[in-house]
């Protein structure tokens, strides 16, 4: 669990223990829906939701996204879904990343009238987490 956050992290530091100021650890908010995330196209429709915003660390180097999860989404793609993202130090990846995720999600389900509580919407997220990791 949480290879995305730990292998860029790690690169990150390694970049920085190096001298390599341009590479970016960077946390992002983006859309997971039967789209670009097949698996969890049942449960979003058991829980009527267009989809789900889900927090993911990556790299960047200048302008382009470096990911190295093999999370199977295209980099193009990827940024098309993206709704934000945020600079972060190593240290960031555990407490703060789930706490930023948990707040957008907060302002996620207040702006949209999002028929869930959060920690609701969490569960939700948790088992589409569980039916990617499954496929």
């Amino acid at each position: 669990c949480e290879t995305c956050s730990t292998k860029h992290a790690l690169l990150k530091r390694l970049a920085i223990e190096n001298g390599e100021s341009s590479l970016r650890l960077l946390l992002g908010i983006f859309t997971i829906y039967s789209k670009n995330t097949p698996a969890i196209k049942g449960l979003l429709s058991n829980y009527d939701l267009k989809y789900i915003p889900e927090a993911h660390n990556y790299l960047r180097n200048h302008n382009h996204i470096l990911d190295f999860t093999g999370i199977g989404v295209n980099v193009h793609e990827f940024e098309l879904d993206l709704l934000e993202e945020i600079e972060i130090t190593p240290d960031q990846i555990n407490e703060f990343k789930v706490q930023y995720h948990r707040n957008y999600l907060l302002r996620w389900i207040e702006i949209n009238k999002i028929p869930y509580t959060l920690d609701e919407l969490w569960e939700i997220r948790e088992q589409c987490i569980e039916a990617i990791a499954q496929k």
